[in-house]
């Protein structure tokens, strides 16, 4: 989760060299440095339900997943950010000798949270879409069960899938693996007031 502005207009050498240096996460954009704030315990439970069941259905599978620390760069735009999960099938392409950039995710996965939803859901989102290795992209709520799911087809568009019933699965077929929604948000309790939006 991106917070408030720390320095204006460096350079991305710059600001690899700060970030390495740096016991706290900060994404990078157009010369701009955005620290990163915490993450909710709901963030947290549904970031450890993913990466386990995803880890699980990914051992033996030439692919590697990631949560929260790793950095990629999208190079159409110049972002560095750190997605909530990345998954990487196949070899990794980093960006430098420093083997903490990745150039090439598969999937990536961010949970929204309502202070930067709008920037993850409709920026962060299209950035992410102009990675060429990139083939599935998740969107996953904290605050009701739902998860959306972009799909790149065999003409480079993107079609989503939305999931809104506990009992839903969604397939990512990029990696050989599904979600089931239930376990996606086992242990997270919903607010009954919150406003639920029809499909």
């Amino acid at each position: 989760m991106i917070s408030s502005q720390i320095k204006p207009f460096i350079t991305p050498a710059e600001y690899l060299a700060l970030e390495r240096k740096s016991e706290h996460r900060s994404e990078y954009l157009n010369g701009e440095v955005f620290a990163m704030t915490g993450a909710s315990r709901k963030h947290n439970l549904i970031s450890t339900n993913l990466v386990v069941s995803l880890g699980q259905q990914l051992r033996g599978k030439p692919c590697e997943i990631y949560a929260s620390e790793m950095r990629v760069k999208v190079n159409a735009t110049g972002l560095y950010t750190y997605p909530d999960i990345v998954v990487i099938c196949g070899e990794p392409k980093l960006e430098d000798e420093h083997f903490d950039t990745l150039l090439n995710p598969t999937l990536l996965v961010e949970i929204l949270s309502q202070s930067i939803e709008r920037y993850d859901r409709i920026a962060k989102s299209s950035y992410y879409r102009t990675l060429d290795s990139l083939a599935e992209h998740l969107l996953v709520s904290q605050d009701r069960p739902r998860v959306e799911q972009y799909v790149k087809q065999a003409d480079s568009q993107w079609m989503l899938f939305d999931y809104r019933s506990l009992d839903d699965v969604v397939e990512l077929k990029s990696i050989g693996c599904s979600l089931n929604l239930n376990d996606i948000y086992d242990k997270v309790t919903f607010d009954p007031s919150a406003r639920i939006e029809p499909r």
